[in-house]
């Protein structure tokens, strides 16, 4: 095969870095992975590792160096950062879908000029500002920081006048205040493109707990083919038009049979862990082919699928299903060695299975 030599460079370490290399390695390349911490999840898989941050400019160029080709796995890398070493090595993906989507502003202007329909929003800087915008947009709204906002973080739901006071000490950073949207569910659509073609993952629907995702269901039964098939061809067509390359996911809610772009990731997403057991092909082995130049094969669903996120709380009873070793249920736990409340230790995929099933049989055995 023409990639057995081939290095694939990937900043950031976390889990999405450790099933990027578990692919990878399938497909017979090498990694080599930089993250700030020495304990990073992916180190445990990855043929070299850098411990630096990820802004050391030095790191970066290094892991560069020793690659054929180079990715990123979490959205927070700088996207400044890149846009020098975007014209020294093969960065395919580019900075612009990462840079785009680092700011909550930018990533709803790029979505309205690109073709998506989105909440209400505006830009809030200082108290004058968001009592304007809460005038024009109306309660409840969503005011949420404008960077480094992530699972919940940085948002405050507005309901009345009286939370406006309550949201001050949120404006020491540069906000945005976002129409809140009655949504009757969540879901998000993975996509990978090669430049030529756009390969799209089954859609399912979310369900988040203090705003981060807990479970998937696929396919969305809640989603009739013509709305399914509008989503895809709105998310295919935005890829296009931005020109974006390589793995983008983007949630939307759902209301009424529209959609409304919530915000993208251009990085395997968390709803799409699914995909490894769930389907033909998956989103991690797509972004690997597209990194590789190799052809996108298009992914079909196996069986309906459950994904359950394990976050601490949950561990302990994730351990105990593992040892169970049942047919059609897939556990995966990350390696991380620090434990704790409200932090991604690991997921379960359940082949197979519909939502009733689940919530008969194993919801009651997790935290509520």
């Amino acid at each position: 095969m023409s990639n057995v030599t081939k290095t694939i460079g990937i900043i950031g370490g976390g889990q999405l870095g450790l099933m990027i290399i578990e692919q990878a390695h399938l497909l017979g390349a090498r990694t080599v992975c930089l993250d700030p911490a020495a304990d990073a999840p992916a180190f445990a898989l990855s043929d070299e590792r850098i411990v630096a941050a990820y802004d050391d400019a030095a790191a970066l160029e290094e892991l560069c160096r020793r690659s054929d080709v180079v990715t990123y796995e979490f959205e927070n890398v700088p996207g400044s950062v890149l846009i020098p070493l975007e014209k020294k090595y093969n960065i395919p993906q580019g900075f612009r879908p990462l840079y785009d989507s680092q700011d909550r502003l930018r990533e709803k202007d790029n979505a309205r000029a690109n073709g998506l329909q989105t909440p209400q929003y505006a830009a809030v800087d200082d108290e004058a500002s968001l009592r304007a915008a809460v005038a024009q947009i109306g309660l409840p709204a969503v005011l949420k920081t404008r960077t480094l906002g992530y699972d919940g973080h940085g948002q405050l739901v507005m309901k009345s006048e009286a939370d406006i006071e309550r949201a001050l000490p949120m404006l020491a950073v540069p906000c945005i205040l976002e129409q809140f949207v009655p949504f009757d569910y969540e879901a998000s659509i993975v996509m990978v493109a090669d430049g030529e073609r756009v390969v799209t993952f089954p859609i399912g629907r979310n369900v988040h707990r203090d705003g981060i995702l807990d479970l998937c269901f696929v396919p969305a039964a809640e989603m009739d083919d013509d709305l399914r098939g509008r989503m895809v061809a709105a998310g295919e067509r935005f890829m296009k038009s931005c020109g974006y390359r390589g793995i983008l996911a983007i949630e939307f809610f759902i209301r009424d049979g529209r959609f409304y772009f919530n915000e993208m990731a251009p990085r395997p997403h968390n709803s799409g862990h699914y995909t490894i057991e769930g389907c033909t092909t998956n989103q991690f082995r797509e972004l690997v082919r597209f990194l590789l130049g190799e052809p996108l094969q298009a992914p079909e669903l196996v069986a309906p699928t459950v994904m359950k996120n394990i976050l601490g709380q949950d561990l302990e009873a994730a351990e105990k299903i593992a040892a169970e070793n049942l047919p059609g249920v897939y556990v995966r736990l990350y390696g991380k060695t620090e434990s704790r409340p409200k932090r991604k230790m690991g997921h379960i995929t359940f082949v197979g299975m519909t939502p009733a099933e689940y919530e008969s049989r194993w919801a009651g055995k997790f935290v509520k």
